[in-house]
């Protein structure tokens, strides 16, 4: 399953303490920006993609500017926690991508946790995407030293990881093989 995180545009800052933070709209800007990022994500996601949005008003502007129906989930909310945004978006098991319309810092983590294997802070800008392909390996991926070129990276013989916390299953397709014949 591939899953794109897309952190909210731009929003207007918080002008009083009475106006609470799940109110604050996109600004002209975040508006631009919304648009040229969903109409590049338009033209890349296949039709069965699920798009899934924090409930607060600036992630929910985000994704209306895809023209796509999404769902409003209470787990991406402010302060969520990366794995509660994995189990909301099926991860690994769905088979279609899920969009993820969500904040700072939870999408950080949560491509921290998919990437290294690790929760950790990473930042993402506003309106920013990071698309993760990520396919189920029947095997982890072992990189070869000694290649001339870049890095091969090949299957080994253990078996995948199960639970949801261990990435180590999966791994980008980028990474699965070497273009060139150079051999080790």
């Amino acid at each position: 399953m591939d899953i794109i995180l897309w952190r909210h545009a731009d929003a207007a800052a918080v002008k009083n303490e009475s106006e609470a933070d799940f109110h604050r709209r996109l600004t002209s800007k975040g508006r631009k920006q919304a648009l040229a990022v969903a109409t590049w994500l338009n033209r890349h996601l296949p039709d069965s993609a699920r798009v899934l949005a924090s409930p607060a008003v600036r992630a929910q502007e985000t994704a209306a500017a895809l023209s796509r129906k999404f769902s409003t989930v209470q787990e991406l909310g402010v302060g969520a926690h990366a794995v509660q945004v994995l189990v909301a978006a099926g991860w690994p098991d769905n088979r279609h991508p899920v969009v993820v319309v969500g904040h700072q810092p939870t999408l950080g983590r949560v491509a921290s946790l998919l990437l290294f294997g690790v929760e950790q802070e990473l930042s993402m800008r506003k309106g920013a995407v990071l698309w993760i392909p990520i396919v189920r390996a029947r095997t982890p991926v072992t990189r070869i030293r000694g290649s001339r070129c870049a890095p091969r990276y090949v299957r080994t013989t253990s078996e995948p990881a199960a639970s949801i916390c261990s990435p180590v299953a999966y791994y980008w397709r980028a990474m699965a093989c070497c273009s060139c014949a150079c051999g080790p």
